[in-house]
């Protein structure tokens, strides 16, 4: 089992900037790719950012240029640098991890376990 803990929503005006944390325990030694998602309100779960097992990322081009994904395998967590916020950012975000593929994983099937989110809301 795995669990994962988001932290560092917060509410912030646009163009300001926040960090996620997803704090991982339990069985992180199976733990290869990951990812942040979001959702909105009567929107769909979107892929915003993922990273493999060996760093290489992956990032949705509404936040290429602004977000970046990182991971600290010593302390086993996953961050998430969001810069230029937009209102349109607003949105849960919400970890996810895979423990099967190792190379970046852009299908929301993939991912064996969640955390429960942490709310990110922009305003104008």
């Amino acid at each position: 089992q795995v669990q994962l803990v988001e932290s560092g929503g917060g509410l912030v005006q646009a163009g300001g900037s926040l960090i996620l944390s997803c704090a991982a325990s339990g069985s992180i030694f199976s733990i290869n790719a990951m990812g942040w998602y979001r959702q909105a309100p009567g929107k769909e779960r979107e892929l915003v950012a993922a990273i493999s097992s060996g760093g290489s990322t992956y990032y949705a081009d509404s936040v290429k240029g602004r977000f970046t994904i990182s991971r600290d395998n010593a302390k086993n967590t996953l961050y998430l640098q969001m810069n230029s916020l937009k209102p349109e950012d607003t949105a849960m975000y919400y970890c996810a991890a895979s423990l099967i593929h190792t190379i970046v994983v852009v299908t929301t099937e993939e991912y064996d376990y969640w955390g429960q989110g942490t709310q990110v809301t922009v305003s104008s």
